[in-house]
């Protein structure tokens, strides 16, 4: 259960390195991808992250049953994928990007023991694993594809 409580915390850690210590995320990222700057709003990101927060409590609330570990699971995915973007931009740019440091830090090495652990103690199958792996994974895709959209959509105003 202690990893169900580390998520959210790892969480907002990552949330103050990009916005509040040292911050600059926001300004970061438009200038890393200048093509969706107009998608990325403060609301739309205190959107987002508020929603990330709420939904690392979800599987603390549900219990380490099957349900609430596949949930962690597929969080922890979404987390994971984000990490390879930290790092991925952070090789591409050649420069530091505001949550690349809590990304290696925490969310690196709980997505590995977390997957290893809830796979060798038999509480998560190969097969949910996977799933939860796919479906997480998937966030930095749809969210690029979102952002494209609402960069489009803010052009044609």
């Amino acid at each position: 259960m202690i990893l169900f409580w580390i998520l959210p915390l790892a969480v907002v850690l990552h949330i103050t390195e990009e916005f509040i210590f040292p911050g600059g995320f926001r300004k970061w990222y438009q200038s890393y991808r200048p093509s969706i700057a107009s998608s990325l709003t403060n609301g739309f990101l205190i959107t987002v992250n508020s929603i990330l927060v709420v939904i690392c409590f979800i599987p603390i609330l549900i219990g380490p049953t099957p349900q609430g570990v596949a949930l962690w699971l597929t969080i922890v995915a979404i987390l994971f994928s984000n990490s390879l973007f930290h790092i991925g931009s952070g090789i591409k740019s050649r420069h530091y990007n505001p949550g690349i440091i809590t990304s290696i830090l925490f969310y690196l090495p709980i997505a590995l023991y977390g997957y290893w652990f809830y796979i060798s103690t038999g509480q998560a199958s190969l097969g949910t694993a996977l799933i939860a792996l796919l479906i997480g994974s998937s966030y930095q895709w749809w969210s690029l594809s979102n952002h494209r959209r609402r960069s489009r959509t803010n052009e044609r105003r």
